[in-house]
């Protein structure tokens, strides 16, 4: 007789396992949008949304792939229809919309973050990404990161995980933006082993507009 544990690792495990194909396609037709040839793991997605709960707000997520970090978040006890849920790929926004049928599902480039006006005041409190922003041009990081806290409130942060061994977000484009990263912690409980680094702005600091 199994456990109630038992049976929501074996259900976290098939679900896994049902993510591993279209999360390998994806890779296929583009390593460099795709981070890794696996979604990201249980570890990875309790550890960069520990610190979100209900009392958050609402929270935006970028790159969400099949949506391994958004169950965490609503484990975690935010609802459906506070999250939106910022996907480039076709495919799986498709995916997330049937997955997360009561979560606004926007299918496009999270560098455009501005132009689509997704909150008509600073009212998030918290942004996840599961972007693979060492991959991406440094403008394009920028660009990314300053549409972001455009929707973020006072106090909020913004959550970004690597597999590499220091902040994704270079010291130039943090001091160019007013903010700063600080290590939330590390897993070994993914494949690969990730970080998580916590952004928010600095004390005092505006974002500085981006230059033409």
């Amino acid at each position: 007789m199994h456990s109630g544990d038992d049976m929501v690792a074996v259900a976290r495990a098939r679900r896994i396992g049902g993510d591993f194909l279209p999360f390998f396609r994806a890779w296929i037709a583009d390593p460099l949008r795709v981070a890794s040839v696996m979604p990201s793991g249980a570890g990875l997605a309790a550890l960069i949304t520990s610190e979100v709960s209900a009392q958050t707000g609402p929270v935006l997520e970028l790159g969400p792939g099949t949506g391994v970090f958004t169950r965490a978040l609503i484990d975690r006890g935010v609802h459906q229809r506070d999250l939106t849920l910022i996907e480039f790929g076709a495919d799986f926004a498709g995916l997330l919309s049937n997955r997360f049928p009561e979560a606004r599902v926007v299918q496009a480039d999270a560098a455009r973050l501005r132009q689509h006006r997704l909150y008509d005041t600073p009212r998030v409190g918290a942004v996840v990404s599961g972007l693979p922003v060492l991959s991406m041009p440094a403008r394009k990081v920028m660009s990314i990161l300053a549409g972001a806290f455009s929707y973020l409130r006072p106090g909020g942060a913004f959550y970004q995980f690597t597999y590499g061994l220091r902040c994704p977000i270079s010291r130039a484009i943090l001091d160019r933006l007013g903010l700063k990263a600080v290590k939330l912690g590390s897993t070994r409980r993914n494949l690969p082993p990730a970080t998580v680094y916590r952004i928010t702005r600095r004390p005092s600091s505006r974002l500085m507009p981006l230059p033409a």
